[in-house]
């Protein structure tokens, strides 16, 4: 006798059977016997940042991003140089991570090696504080899977290639992200995190001082709100800190109003107005901008999808004591 196969459990099957090896051992409750601490010391670590500095919230997910981008979710942005070794936390693009999203994570670690020692990952830790931190922020609450372990390397040269810059073309982060098996739309939602956080002023002052000889300042801006960066900027190539919001109305917030400001000519970065303007790209900004939940849910599962970008299982990786130094490099 056949025994017969329900739709459903099929369609499990299914979609068990197209997981890559290394993501089918992620699970929900992977620490739930050697580290049941976890989830209280995550959500300790992360309220007590968020509470003294709310700008963390941006930091780590920027900081997330960054490293998922290179190399898959593996903690190696968040390793160290040494003398044998130029790492990814020294690329040009990642000196300006801020200081309090690594803090985070070291504090988050410190905490978890004196309950369950040896046990989570940093991968997993900085996986955690960031879901922590959307939702902290007002963002949706989306699944993280554990299990990660932590990279073998961090190479400062695989960072160019895998980051897109503020002066990125269109066409080119969609190849970049493309690349990274992310569709068009996928990559819009996750632009969506520039609802939170902000942007030093180096990194847009050419559309505001020397975008061309005939037109000194971006024309997509809106008048008034370019007026404004102007005089925040202004001393920006003695300042290096100078900073504008990613979203001037909500910063903190994080909401659709970051598709929205697009539309009324407040695209703070180059790439991000670029998003109004592609024809590939323009629907899903439309969409955001009209609808919250659509922008919430999409951002959910691009973020879950991120999550699981290239990351190390088994003797692909290992479990750092010390979440900026390799472990043969630790005493």
């Amino acid at each position: 006798m056949v025994a017969m196969v329900s739709p459903s459990s099929l369609f499990l099957i299914l979609l068990f059977l197209s997981i890559p090896f290394s993501e089918s051992n992620l699970t929900i409750d992977y620490y739930k016997n050697s580290c049941p601490q976890l989830e209280n010391i995550i959500r300790e670590t992360v309220t007590s940042k968020y509470i003294s500095v709310p700008a963390a919230a941006a930091g780590t997910l920027r900081l997330f991003f960054h490293d998922c981008m290179v190399g898959g979710c593996d903690a190696s942005v968040l390793i160290s140089s040494n003398a044998f070794n130029k790492a990814e936390r020294d690329a040009d693009i990642n000196l300006a991570l801020p200081g309090d999203a690594f803090d985070v994570i070291v504090r988050a670690k410190t905490a978890l090696e004196l309950s369950c020692p040896g046990i989570v990952s940093c991968a997993d830790i900085l996986a955690l504080a960031t879901r922590n931190f959307v939702s902290m922020a007002g963002g949706p609450v989306y699944t993280v899977m554990l299990g990660r372990k932590d990279s073998l390397e961090s190479n400062i040269s695989s960072v160019e290639a895998n980051i897109p810059r503020a002066n990125t073309t269109m066409d080119e982060i969609i190849r970049m992200f493309e690349s990274k098996n992310f569709t068009v739309g996928e990559m819009v939602a996750l632009s969506g995190a520039h609802t939170i956080g902000f942007s030093h002023c180096k990194e847009f002052a050419y559309r505001l001082f020397g975008y061309s000889r005939s037109t000194p300042t971006d024309p997509s801006y809106h008048p008034k709100f370019s007026a404004a960066l102007k005089k925040l900027c202004a001393n920006y190539k003695n300042d290096s800190d100078m900073a504008a919001f990613n979203d001037p109305m909500t910063p903190s917030k994080f909401d659709n109003m970051f598709y929205q400001n697009l539309k009324r000519g407040m695209g703070l970065l180059e790439s991000d107005n670029g998003l109004l303007r592609h024809p590939r790209t323009s629907h899903f900004v439309d969409l955001y901008a009209f609808n919250q939940t659509a922008f919430s849910n999409d951002f959910a599962r691009a973020i879950e999808k991120l999550s699981l970008s290239g990351i190390k299982t088994g003797n692909q990786g290992e479990v750092r004591r010390k979440c900026d130094a390799l472990n043969t490099f630790q005493t």
